[in-house]
């Protein structure tokens, strides 16, 4: 069988590989979505300042995120380079899950703001982030199969939607079950944690990484490096990749867009006047994306690559998104739920390729520049998820301040109502419009292919 057709793994190990995203976004879903309110409406404390905060802990973790990919490419060990970091950390973030959840009521604000950003950050930036990075850059290891690869984005980001409905959905019941107020966000954070554990080792033993030599098999002597790259030798082949830009880029936009999203909590509360319709927005965007994602390595066959079936579908979200706005603006509630579900239907290749572009990403250095860096490389998820994600959370908090939002009031502001709708409504839109841009240029398995044809590598 020829390289291009070998199959590394089982239905099983594709699952457990998934499973993973279950394990991270009972940690990732829990924060994005809920810290901002239980920081305000339950320990009270200001949402611009809690932003602020945010944002920066979000920017030293950038820092971080190339650090821990360069580690994760110099790991050896008998499990591998990336399973020991993702097991090992998933402690630490479970740890810091709970204290994030748990600011001491009785201490005064200050003291407040200074162990809400000790323990976010030491979530963030260190644990989640080693975590992160050596997770995604499995997908480079444990196989060579691009096909096997797309289908191993599909499952991982099915886990991840599921997750993240379940979580958006069940989460506020859950707090008024377990305790209410702040005791009951610190024992959901401890019930979220003890899944996250439990599953992601599930996840860290489902797999095997393939060998130095299995993974060399097949490659030229000038595509290999025996020497390890040093840290600032990494940075600087990202740096001159500008598929690796595009592609953080492209995840520093979409959770820009994720931690603004946040505050379809407060929009649905003091907009809608319904707080319980969060999972039901929640589920239509996502829903649609996971039975996307079930087809996607199919269309990827289909369409013999990834760039047009990205593209065209980031085009047609532009689209719905409109359709979205027009609705919300007018509270038909229905057609935003139709738009919201379509739009994410046409999101869903993306998600689903989104590692094996990565991929194909890593492989365009070693084609150039004769050096593997897929830890460092890999490193783009992460940095898109926190930098992204710290300046949308960011960016919410001051913008509820600049709005007027009061805390915990029965009722907001027209500027305050004005710019919920702002920010629910009008910034995915911004959002997948600029992704769409990216996605036009991003043509890293054209560039591949030419530079084989130019080199004389005949694919088998």
């Amino acid at each position: 069988m020829s390289q291009q057709e070998k199959k590394y793994l089982k239905w099983y190990n594709k699952v457990g590989y998934g499973a993973g995203d279950l394990a991270a976004n009972c940690i990732y879903g829990l924060v994005t979505s809920f810290v901002m309110i239980y920081l305000t409406d339950t320990v009270d404390l200001n949402s611009a300042i809690v932003g602020i905060l945010i944002m920066f802990s979000k920017f030293a973790d950038g820092i971080t995120d190339v650090f821990f990919g360069n580690m994760i490419d110099k790991t050896r060990s008998k499990m591998g380079k990336a399973r020991p970091w993702m097991f090992w950390s998933q402690i630490g973030n479970v740890i810091c899950l709970i204290a994030v959840f748990a600011v001491p009521m009785g201490w005064g604000d200050t003291a407040q703001y200074a162990y809400f950003f000790i323990a976010y950050t030491l979530l963030n930036a260190v644990f989640y982030t080693a975590n992160n990075i050596a997770y995604a850059s499995l997908t480079s290891l444990i196989t060579k199969n691009k096909n096997e690869r797309v289908q191993m984005g599909s499952i991982r980001f099915m886990f991840s939607l599921a997750t993240n409905i379940t979580v958006a959905s069940v989460t506020v019941g859950l707090v008024g079950t377990l305790g209410g107020g702040a005791a009951g966000w610190r024992n959901v954070a401890i019930l979220y944690a003890v899944i996250s554990l439990i599953v992601n080792t599930i996840s860290v033993f489902s797999v095997r990484e393939l060998t130095d030599a299995e993974l060399s098999e097949g490659m030229s002597a000038s595509e290999l490096s025996e020497e390890k790259p040093s840290f600032m030798e990494s940075l600087k082949l990202l740096l001159a990749n500008k598929y690796f830009l595009m592609i953080a880029g492209f995840y520093i936009l979409m959770y820009i867009q994720t931690g603004i999203a946040s505050v379809g909590t407060y929009w649905c509360t003091y907009v809608l006047g319904n707080v319980g319709m969060l999972g039901a927005f929640s589920a239509a965007q996502m829903g649609p994306m996971i039975i996307g994602l079930f087809f996607t390595p199919f269309l990827v066959k289909r369409f013999k690559g990834m760039y047009k079936l990205n593209f065209y579908g980031y085009v047609g979200a532009v689209v719905f998104r409109v359709g979205f706005v027009i609705a919300g603006l007018s509270l038909n509630i229905p057609l935003m739920l139709a738009c919201s579900a379509i739009a994410g239907l046409c999101t869903s290749p993306v998600t689903g390729d989104i590692n094996a572009l990565i991929s194909e990403t890593a492989e365009y250095t070693v084609r150039t520049k004769g050096k593997h860096i897929e830890g460092a490389m890999f490193s783009c998820s992460s940095l898109g998820i926190k930098v992204g994600g710290g300046v949308g959370t960011a960016l919410c908090g001051i913008l509820l301040d600049l709005g007027g939002y009061v805390n915990a009031a029965p009722q907001q502001s027209a500027s305050a109502l004005g710019m919920l709708n702002f920010m629910y409504l009008f910034f995915p839109l911004i959002s997948v419009a600029l992704v769409a841009v990216i996605m036009y240029f991003l043509k890293v398995e054209k560039a591949n292919a030419d530079w084989d044809a130019e080199h004389g590598v005949k694919k088998a």
